[in-house]
């Protein structure tokens, strides 16, 4: 279980599958994320990649983004936050999509984000792949955000035009955030 840690879903539990290699962000991480977006979430549209338990997509919804999509493959997973945001998502603006991420970023969105959660598996090489894909097919806006988390061992940050406004260490997981432009 996980809870949602502001806004006003504060409180709320989400049940996390336990599936291997799943592996939510931690409240503190959460915490700090959403510190750092305090002023750019409310109003904003923002896509979760990798949503896995959906806590950063979630969170942001809860906090005020305006829309929110939660891209997750896995389909029980998928199936899963779908059953679980219906009980506290009456406003309509979470849309939970299953599919593959990388297949999901060839296509161009029918409007771009002002934030993006990129926080796939550790174990799979998605970061540069999903970062050019992202840039390519004009998934941001001018000045989007961009949050991603690394193994703490691979401190490489991809090849991209973003410049990197925030960086933190917690455990075995740095975690960046960066901006369009």
């Amino acid at each position: 279980m996980i809870r949602i840690i502001g806004g006003q879903w504060r409180g709320r539990k989400l049940q996390v599958p336990n599936k291997q290699g799943l592996r939510p962000t931690p409240n503190r991480v959460r915490e700090t994320l959403f510190n750092w977006l305090a002023t750019h979430l409310p109003g904003s549209s923002c896509l979760d990649l990798f949503a896995g338990s959906g806590a950063l997509g979630i969170e942001a919804a809860s906090r005020g983004a305006k829309r929110v999509v939660l891209v997750e493959q896995e389909r029980t997973i998928a199936n899963s936050l779908k059953l679980q945001t219906k009980v506290f998502a009456s406003n309509n603006n979470l849309e939970i999509i299953c599919a593959d991420a990388l297949k999901f970023l060839k296509i161009a969105p029918s409007m771009p984000f002002d934030i993006v959660f990129l926080d796939p598996p550790f174990a799979r090489d998605f970061i540069q792949p999903c970062c050019d894909l992202l840039e390519q097919h004009n998934w941001l806006k001018p000045h989007a955000h961009i949050y991603m988390e690394i193994e703490h061992q691979h401190k490489a940050i991809p090849n991209t035009h973003w410049q990197t406004i925030r960086q933190q260490n917690a455990g075995q997981v740095t975690f960046f955030l960066m901006i369009n432009g």
